[in-house]
């Protein structure tokens, strides 16, 4: 039932969820080292998201309904349709395989975890950290 409440939920329904994830968005190429340097105090989770794409979008939404390691972890959102580049660079930089959507997970400056489509789990996102 709650695969149904995810796909048809209105958007109004979608404001509780707000204060559960705050994104961090993720626009120049420059914060890569950004995220490095983070990773090594806390890990980060970068969410590749195709804006084009319903299956990214469910993930997505499925992924916020779920979130609960803002304590654990420091929340990346890249629109990977705008950015493109970054999309790119973060292939080769963390040697991990382009996909949308997916899940990143960068502890100590390297992809620990990487996850794509439904595989995208926030719960368990959380036992890896």
């Amino acid at each position: 039932m709650s695969f149904f409440k995810n796909i048809f939920n209105s958007s109004n329904d979608s404001n509780s969820n707000e204060n559960k994830i705050i994104w961090n968005q993720l626009t120049d190429l420059a914060q890569l080292n950004e995220i490095i340097t983070i990773s090594n105090e806390k890990p980060v989770a970068i969410f590749k998201h195709s804006t084009r794409c319903s299956i990214s979008r469910m993930a997505l939404k499925q992924f916020e309904n779920e979130f609960n390691s803002s304590d654990k972890v420091t929340p990346y959102f890249l629109d990977l349709i705008a950015h493109r580049d970054i999309s790119n660079e973060i292939a080769t930089r963390f040697g991990v395989h382009h996909q949308s959507p997916q899940l990143i997970l960068i502890k100590e400056g390297k992809a620990i975890y990487n996850v794509s489509h439904s595989d995208i789990d926030a719960e368990e996102l959380g036992r890896k950290v």
